[in-house]
Parts: C-alpha cells; structure tokens; sequence
C-alpha cells in the first residue's frame, strides 16, 4: 500500500492512526518516523544528517542481501527521496514504511510541531507520538465576536481548518432625546439579538457538521451573554473557556491563545477524570489500572477509554503481558532520537505502549494523554475506563456483560 500526503488536515491524523493500527505484525523491519521540520537558527532544517546517520547505522544490523536488508534499503531510498519535497511551512513530519510488506508506505507534512527527531525500527508502526498528537492538537471551534461581525474558526492539526465570517451593518449611535431615543435603544436591542442568533445559529451548524466537542468563546461584555442565552444546551455544554479576544486579532494569535485554554482545561480535567477513574476501580466499578489489567481489557474489547500518562519512558509493563495475547512473536524494537532522554526508553516501554495503542484503536477506544506523571505513577502510567465488566461464570449460566 503506497499513499503520502503532504499536508494534514484535521482527520487525516485519526485516519492516519486508523490505517496504521490495521497493519498486522511481520518478520521484515517496519520504520516509523517522526521529524522535527522546523528551520534551526540558520533557516534551515537539519534532520538530513541524523537519517544519514541512523541509517547507516541500522542498516549494518540486517545481514547483506537478506529481505530484511533489502526490504530496509528500499525504505531508507524513499524516505530520503520524499523529504526532497517538504514544504517550508511544515513544522513536523512523520513516515511509516515497510517496502517487504507490500511497499507499505504512508507519509504526511504537519503543521503541528514535532520537537525531536525519533526512529523506531520494529515488526510494525509505532503510534504512541502519533496518537498524542492527534489528542494535543485535536479539532475545536472558536467564535470571536461582537456586536456586528464575527469570526469562527475550526482549528485542529496545528493550524486553521476551516473558517467563517458574518459581518452585519454597522450600527452607529445617534444624539436623540425622549421617545426617539427610546425606540433607538429597542431597535439597538433587537438588531443585536438577531446577530447573536444567527452567529449561534452558525456556530451550531458548523459544530454538528465538523463533529466538535470543544468550544471556546471571545467578545466583548455585550455580545458574550447574548451569544451564551441563545445557545441551545448541547452547544452550551461545550464551551470550555470564555476569552477576551478583540474581533481584529490575527488569525495567528487566535490560535495561539485559544490552543493555551485547551492546554489549561486539559490540565484541569486530567486531574479530575483520573480522580473519578480511580474512585470507579477503588469502588471495583468500571475502570481498572495497570498495563497487564488494561491490555486485558483491551484485548476483550472492554475498554471505553484508554488513560496513558504522556511520557512514554513511564510506561511501564513487560512485552510478555504482551506476548500472551499476540499471536506474533514479540521481537526487540530499535530506537534512536536526537534528544538522548527519548533514545533511552527501556523496549518494553515501547513494546507495552504500542500495543496499547494499537488494541486502542482497532476497538474505537479512546485514548487519552495525561501530562502530569504524578496522577498515573502508581498505576505504571496505564489506566482505563470500561465499557462493561464481564460477569465471572457460574455452573449454571455463561458469563453475561454488565453494561454501565
């Protein structure tokens, strides 16, 4: 299968995990691929000499001629002949190759950042940092208004996905006294009510279409509780942060500001849904802790949503939890990177994080990244909440599922 793209849009990243985690396990080397495309000081970018580096070095570890070597060398030349072509607003690439494999190839250019480069050589993808980029820099909406224009953006995947304008006409205030003023502070009244529902009224087809669960808000103390008392609940019970944003705002600082609120609510509600996570396990509810319990219940299709802790160097597991439920055998993946603390991740770590992953998205679990180590250290960086609880058997009926 051989597919590239050159930009990402905002599924093509959880599409991109989907067509990853259907790849099944094989004997040849698979490269997965994380590049930092940002320009260094110079303008320039320089992951050139760590592939050349990389390269080299792993390809000394496949004995000459073997498929194994054959399979890599192929890779190796067309990766390198795809980076000819990055765009130079790119800050991020990522590639996933296994030529043996049916010339497996799929490649995309990001505008989200990738802050180091990373090479993982394994029997198939590596998804944990693809999987936390597409949750760091998942799809929300924005409505920055006021009185008489407003501005919606969807923003996901580093950048603006889509975005709307709706510019009504300018009212201007005039010196009149008694009842003249009067009927112009109504019609003032009215004409903004009409633009907050019609701002509502987009911002709600824009939601429902882009399937947006989070929203942030940005106006001023006139438009803003107009805005909120015409949102129908489902749309209210989304907005996660009320900003002070002025209308003119660059298209950049809106990102930049509102991608810090989602930042700051993430901080704020993995506190929270950990908390009400370990109550639920405490209780023996629907939740369970710890990589072998969680692998398990992956493996059942137990799980509704998959906690892991953000660094992947605190995972913790062993690849034989993993090997009892493969059918494949578990072999040592290699990794190198150009920041030593990622290079030095023990295998297991990468072993347990990628099957978590992968079972993750194979059974439409979410997946959720926790960025306070602390919240997870005792659980091994693993935890989840479940769909159901399988009942234990008895001698005289069939385990039956206990839905929540």
């Amino acid at each position: 299968m051989a597919e590239s793209g050159s930009g990402a849009a905002g599924p093509s990243l959880d599409k991109l995990l989907g067509r990853l985690a259907e790849f099944e396990p094989v004997d040849l080397p698979f490269i997965s691929l994380y590049l930092n495309a940002q320009a260094n000081e110079n303008g320039r970018t320089d992951f050139d000499r760590f592939l050349r580096k990389e390269f080299s070095e792993r390809a000394k570890t496949f004995a000459p001629h073997s498929p194994e070597r054959e399979s890599f060398d192929r890779d190796a030349e067309r990766i390198t002949e795809y980076l000819k072509d990055v765009r130079p607003s790119a800050n991020g690439v990522v590639v996933f190759a296994c030529a043996g494999a049916g010339d497996f190839f799929q490649a995309a250019q990001l505008d989200a950042p990738i802050d180091e480069h990373r090479l993982f050589v394994y029997n198939q993808p590596h998804l944990y940092p693809l999987a936390r980029l597409a949750e760091q820099f998942r799809r929300y909406a924005v409505l920055v208004a006021d009185t008489n224009r407003a501005r919606i953006f969807v923003f996901g995947s580093g950048s603006v996905l889509d975005s709307e304008e709706i510019q009504n006409v300018k009212t201007n205030r005039s010196k009149v006294g008694g009842w003249s003023q009067m009927r112009y502070q109504r019609h003032l009244e009215n004409y903004h009510l009409q633009h907050a529902k019609e701002v509502v009224d987009t911002l709600e087809q824009t939601v429902r279409e882009e399937g947006i669960e989070e929203v942030i808000i940005a106006g001023d103390e006139q438009i803003v509780p107009l805005l909120r008392e015409q949102m129908p609940k489902a749309l209210e019970e989304k907005i996660i942060d009320v900003l002070s944003l002025d209308i003119r705002a660059q298209e950049k600082e809106i990102f930049a500001e509102t991608l810090e609120a989602m930042r700051e609510h993430d901080a704020e509600t993995d506190a929270e849904r950990v908390r009400e996570l370990l109550d639920a396990y405490r209780a023996g509810g629907l939740a369970v802790v710890g990589s072998e319990a969680v692998l398990e219940a992956l493996s059942m299709g137990q799980v509704d949503e998959l906690y892991l802790t953000a660094q992947m160097r605190d995972i913790e597991g062993d690849r034989d939890d993993v090997a009892i439920l493969s059918d494949n055998e578990v072999v040592e993946p290699e990794v190198a990177s150009s920041d030593p603390v990622a290079a030095a991740v023990e295998p297991d770590s990468v072993i347990v994080s990628d099957e978590l992953v992968t079972r993750a998205q194979q059974t439409s679990a979410g997946v959720r990244f926790i960025e306070d180590p602390a919240l997870l250290a005792d659980y091994g960086g693993v935890a989840a909440t479940l769909r159901y609880r399988l009942q234990p058997p008895t001698t005289d009926s069939a385990p039956q599922p206990q839905h929540a």
